[in-house]
């Protein structure tokens, strides 16, 4: 779940990229982001240095300014990441950078859905439902995919609050609510 903190520093950082005229591509903010998060995460001691009270914020900025070079981080990002250290919130990063990505798509006419199948999709099946999707929804979809065996068979997507179960239990559930209720219609009718 993303945090009140995350969405607020993700929100700032979204208005910012996506601000006319301003350089940095969209994309290339967030994959930076992801970079920067992918080092904190994979480095104990940076970590702990990040988060720690006993190293100044200034000491903080020149360690991260050394590791980033390297990366060709942007000056945009490096001064966002800047921010959330001197303000004690390198914890939220990865929430942050979560919140950055879903509310870039939003921003940019995307719709984030999560689709859960009984097996693998190939890709000619998920660019059909992303397709059907789209169309539903009236916006780009950008589907996560999952497999659960428990499905038995079918799909079952979620975009934005709708549900759409093509599940084999699901449509199952249906029949019987149908055949409980008397609305079946009548053999050979």
């Amino acid at each position: 779940m993303l945090s009140a903190i995350g969405n607020r520093y993700a929100r700032a950082l979204v208005d910012v990229i996506t601000a006319p005229g301003f350089a940095l591509e969209p994309k290339k903010a967030l994959e930076e982001l992801r970079s920067v998060d992918a080092l904190i995460r994979e480095s104990g001691a940076l970590h702990n240095a990040l988060l720690s009270p006993a190293v100044s914020p200034s000491r903080k900025r020149a360690v991260i300014t050394r590791l980033l070079e390297p990366m060709a981080v942007s000056k945009a990002v490096r001064n966002f990441v800047f921010v959330v250290i001197d303000h004690r919130r390198v914890h939220e990063f990865p929430a942050i950078v979560e919140a950055f990505d879903r509310q870039l798509d939003e921003r940019l006419g995307f719709i984030r859905g999560d689709v859960a199948s009984a097996a693998e999709l190939t890709p000619a099946q998920r660019a059909d439902l992303e397709a059907q999707l789209s169309r539903l929804s009236g916006r780009k979809a950008k589907i996560d995919y999952v497999v659960n065996p428990a499905l038995l068979g079918g799909v079952i997507a979620r975009v934005g609050a709708k549900v759409y179960d093509g599940s084999v239990r699901g449509q199952l559930e249906k029949l019987r609510v149908k055949l409980a209720s008397g609305q079946m219609p009548a053999a050979g009718g």
